[in-house]
């Protein structure tokens, strides 16, 4: 991801999220209810095959530390009572739910154990957290594998930046971030071996560890994504401090300023591993922007401005559990995916910078995956390689998409692949929906759930938002019979039924920002108005929806004026997502133009997630005298439906603005008129269902597949 997205994973707190399957679930946010019987769901996934292999522990004693896992050459391997295992295979679950920000550590400790026994059921052996989680999560999960000894999930432990101020002061060896970490990776080291008592900070968890994980914890990961603009800084800050040579691990001669730092974090986290016998390989996290390779054909200099390599930070012989390259790699970013000429014609450009970088690290360093996927929304940010976008997939689409993901990276002889993630998250954010949300206070962004923000859609298991409840503000004999209204924190319901099946274009505006409203087609337009509108067409089974284009929401996204759609004559805008700038090309001093996802063409078709032709990007129907539509509030010009904030583009900027309701008017021509308001009572909490998303067999088949 470019930086502009970078913080679309949100580093406030970080988390990711990891498979939740097995038994639907209805919950609050705050309180989770009990989940439904087992029979509820059994027929939308078969749970996996049960293994006659044991996967239980198989620890072996070198160095005096027993390690359960430990790295060979370029090979990974996980000592199991069956045999080693090198290729490993699992999800990674964030921190927090929906109505909350990561730092709040949120999950409950029901939903801990069900999501533990869904991904058992799911044949998932690998989870990856990011931070540490409560005591819940530890006690959970040492109940779940003494109760599963011979299928036990395997813990992949995250060691996050407590203190990321190094993205200001440019300067990761500050007293402040060092401190933090180096803090961190003990109190991460004492809590999985139930040896930790530390008090609640805002952002971290406390209270008491008392489980004892350390028999399954299979690998460390430390840091975070470095950024592509304050790493270089601090690097040419910090260019005269030393080598890190400590007992455990090693910098080569060669090593970055931020290869030592790390190099230093990682050794404190292996000598507090040592001081309890225990060792586990330990990677650090890393990421295209910040790769050791050189993509001469990337056309952003942050994309390729800094390398980060793990081959510059070696264990010792004194750490017999040894390291591995640990990255979040996407099939959709950055920009050199899709222009490096190396990686054209090959048949996945993906697949052949993955090579690239295993070819980089061997035959003395494994490479895993440890984050990959995509998101199954109805927005995108940006185009993929091989139709494997950043949004604008079906949950059908991207589950399919990350099950042949993860087989690739099996059958190219990577050391794993971890499936971003468990859970949608709601908190999250993305660089071509934040400019029309800015206008409000980012905390609440987890209080609703934006169909158009593909960073939300990523989980195996959806986080639906509930409905309140229907009401009929229309009422007539003839014509237009009936409009009703409901509306959840994710989307507005319009169901209008007319007098006789439409034989002529349908047409439904809404006036957001009074300021008067007009439809597509009007003779007239009054001077000023905010609107958006949806013309339903019968004769060609279509629909879309449209933005005045004085306050189109594209003019937010920074474009080159030239590169900004123009309205049609009538004034109307298609609404758009901008999915990529333009930018000049390094090698060939081309300018591709700038790219945008249609969204205003709307989708036909069911989302009852209970029908086989279930699809949650469809917005619209139309069964004989009934129109129903489904629209995103943010296709509503909606900021923040929760605080009832709209956002209004005025020279480029976004400016906020409060609304009590929508005023709407149907027009049906010869079929009658209907003249309405929707109102809506603001929110500050929550409520949701969960559900394993649609098309989810494929990838469990290939979490079995992979683990043979």
């Amino acid at each position: 991801m470019r930086p502009d997205l970078r913080r679309a994973r949100c580093r406030s707190a970080v988390v990711v999220g990891v498979l939740a399957a097995g038994a639907l679930a209805a919950c609050t946010g705050e309180a989770p209810a009990p989940a439904p019987p087992a029979a509820a769901v059994a027929a939308a996934w078969k749970p996996a095959p049960a293994d006659a292999r044991s996967w239980a522990p198989r620890p072996v004693t070198r160095g005096g530390l027993s390690t359960v896992a430990g790295q060979r050459g370029g090979t990974l391997l996980l000592h199991t009572q069956h045999g080693d295992v090198d290729f490993w295979s699992g999800v990674n679950l964030g921190s927090t739910t929906p109505g909350h920000s990561p730092g709040e550590l949120s999950i409950t400790r029901d939903e801990y154990r069900r999501w533990f026994t869904q991904m058992g059921e799911m044949g998932v052996h690998t989870l990856r957290v990011y931070t540490i989680h409560p005591p819940s999560m530890y006690q959970e999960l040492k109940a779940y594998n003494e109760a599963h000894r011979d299928a036990p999930l395997y813990l992949v432990q995250g060691v996050y930046l407590p203190d990321e101020s190094y993205l200001r002061s440019h300067d990761l060896f500050a007293a402040a971030p060092t401190r933090a970490m180096t803090a961190e990776v003990r109190d991460a080291s004492a809590a999985v071996h139930g040896d930790l008592t530390r008090a609640a900070q805002a952002g971290r968890a406390g209270g008491t560890w008392d489980a004892d994980v350390s028999p399954w914890v299979a690998a460390w990961i430390v840091g975070v994504e470095w950024d592509g603009q304050a790493t270089p800084a601090s690097d040419a800050l910090n260019a005269r401090q030393p080598l890190h040579r400590g007992r455990y691990f090693a910098n080569t001669a060669d090593a970055s300023p931020t290869e030592r730092w790390i190099a230093a974090r990682m050794d404190e986290l292996a000598g507090a591993e040592a001081a309890r016998g225990t060792a586990a390989p330990i990677a650090f996290v890393n990421w295209p922007t910040a790769d050791p390779l050189r993509h001469p054909a990337e056309p952003l200099e942050t994309e390729d401005a800094v390398g980060v390599d793990a081959n510059h930070v070696l264990p010792t012989r004194a750490w017999p559990a040894g390291t591995f390259a640990s990255f979040h790699a996407y099939p959709y970013y950055p920009d050199f995916l899709r222009h490096q000429p190396s990686y054209q014609g090959t048949g996945d450009a993906y697949v052949a910078y993955l090579l690239d970088l295993k070819k980089h690290f061997a035959p003395h360093m494994p490479l895993m995956v440890t984050e990959f996927g995509v998101p199954s929304s109805l927005g995108s940010a940006h185009a993929g390689t091989n139709g494997r976008d950043q949004g604008d997939h079906s949950e059908q689409e991207a589950m399919s998409m990350d099950a042949a993901m993860l087989r690739t990276l099996e059958t190219n002889g990577l050391a794993g692949g971890l499936v971003f993630s468990w859970v949608d998250e709601w908190f999250k954010y993305t660089w071509n929906t934040l400019p029309r949300q800015a206008v409000v206070d980012g905390e609440r962004r987890s209080v609703w759930h934006d169909p158009l923000t593909n960073e939300q859609h990523f989980g195996i298991v959806a986080q639906d938002p509930t409905k309140v409840g229907q009401r009929v503000p229309w009422e007539s004999r003839t014509g237009v019979q009936r409009v009703a209204v409901d509306q959840d924190q994710s989307w507005v319901y319009l169901t209008i039924d007319l007098e006789k099946p439409p034989t002529s274009p349908v047409r439904v505006g809404f006036d957001v920002v009074p300021g008067g409203l007009a439809l597509p087609g009007s003779a007239t337009r009054t001077s000023g108005v905010n609107d958006y509108a949806v013309t339903v067409d019968p004769a060609s089974a279509t629909a879309t929806m449209v933005v005045d284009g004085a306050i189109d929401p594209v003019l937010l996204d920074g474009l080159p004026a030239a590169s900004v759609p123009k309205p049609a004559v009538d004034g109307w805008s298609l609404q758009r997502l901008t999915t990529n700038r333009p930018f000049v090309l390094p090698l060939t001093k081309q300018m591709p133009p700038a790219e945008f996802l249609e969204v205003g063409r709307l989708l036909r078709g069911s989302w009852d997630p209970k029908l086989a032709a279930f699809d949650d990007r469809t917005t619209w129907q139309l069964e004989g005298r009934r129109i129903t539509l489904r629209l995103p509030w943010s296709m509503l010009g909606l900021a923040d439906p929760s605080s009832k904030t709209a956002v209004v583009p005025e020279s480029g900027r976004p400016v906020g603005v409060r609304v009590d309701d929508i005023g709407v008017v149907v027009d049906a021509g010869p079929g009658g008129t209907a003249d309405l308001r929707i109102g809506w009572d603001a929110w500050n909490r929550a409520t949701h269902t969960e559900r394993v998303k649609a098309g989810v067999q494929p990838l469990i088949d290939a979490f079995v597949a992979v683990s043979r």
